[in-house]
């Protein structure tokens, strides 16, 4: 398996402060990789390591096999990127910004093609310094994607964006990696991240705490199957008797009563059918009934307790 990214007991202090821990990360090519923490978590500090912008105490990171301190020329010729805070010139055109970027990887380009594609062909002959947040962050993606690079580095890719904007962002993730890129995504968005990761990586305080695919996480988690059943016209000691029929289930963790609705914790998917098989058997009218799986908020709650 070729690795896009590759840290071996990545480790980085600022005078008695550890933002980064023993950091070990394995990113497969052409994928989407999700890279998730609260805030001071250490992610922008591992995305400075990769563009060589800082310089790491101990341990190595790697950018398809090259060592970003020994060639770092070398790294980011494989690398696009847009940082979380891109300021573009204000004086300089769209179309001018994304020539620049071209002429820095040393490609040729069409810069009508490239900002049409981030949905700015009608902006490209205006000022930067006159562009919206959304239009900035639209801009500094164009010019991640000038040249067609094997790696995307996107920090927080989607902050200013409105909902369009959002959708545009996830259409060109999954465009890049159909053609082979792989994405290295950090975002504080995790339904974002959920929508398009293969993988997700989880950090905080510097340290790795789980890494795996978003299927796999999800599987791993108990407690967090949750089916939620309405009844239709119930007495409130017919609410009161399916709740504690419903409890004594093996299959039950909890349950609660909201109105007339009654809310099951399962241990499992399947559980949740016990469940609506045993509110049906009470002769109790089933209004609706809804299964939430366990999502990438949870897991990120369940790794992190919750950090902001």
């Amino acid at each position: 398996m070729t690795l896009a990214i590759e840290t071996e007991q990545l480790t980085k202090r600022f005078g008695s402060v550890t933002a980064i821990n023993d950091l070990s990360l394995s990113v497969p090519s052409g994928t989407v990789y999700g890279y998730l923490g609260p805030n001071g978590a250490g992610k922008s500090t591992t995305i400075d390591i990769l563009l060589d912008l800082v310089r790491p105490s101990e341990g190595t990171a790697r950018v398809f096999g090259y060592d970003t301190q020994a060639s770092p020329i070398a790294a980011r010729e494989h690398i696009g990127v847009l940082l979380d805070g891109f300021k573009p010139y204000p004086a300089v055109t769209g179309r001018e910004h994304v020539e620049l970027a071209a002429t820095a990887r040393g490609v040729s380009t069409d810069p009508a093609t490239v900002l049409a594609r981030v949905g700015l062909e009608d902006a490209a002959d205006q000022l930067a310094g006159e562009y919206s947040k959304g239009m900035t962050k639209r801009l500094g993606l164009a010019m991640a994607l000038v040249g067609g690079p094997d790696l995307l580095i996107l920090d927080e890719p989607s902050t200013g964006l409105d909902p369009h904007g959002i959708v545009m962002m996830r259409e060109i993730i999954r465009t890049e990696v159909d053609r082979g890129a792989t994405v290295f995504f950090s975002s504080h968005l995790l339904d974002q991240v959920e929508a398009v990761a293969d993988r997700v990586a989880i950090i905080n305080d510097g340290s790795l705490l789980v890494e795996d695919s978003v299927e796999s996480l999800k599987s791993g988690l108990e407690d967090e199957t949750t089916v939620k059943i309405r009844i239709e016209d119930p007495a409130s000691e017919q609410l009161r008797e399916l709740q504690t029929n419903t409890d004594s289930l093996e299959t039950v963790n909890s349950v609660r009563i909201d109105g007339r609705t009654l809310i099951a914790r399962c241990r499992s998917q399947a559980a949740t059918a016990t469940v609506v098989s045993a509110v049906e058997e009470s002769q109790a009218t089933i209004d609706t009934y809804e299964v939430e799986q366990p999502s990438l908020e949870d897991i990120f709650k369940t790794h992190t307790d919750g950090d902001e």
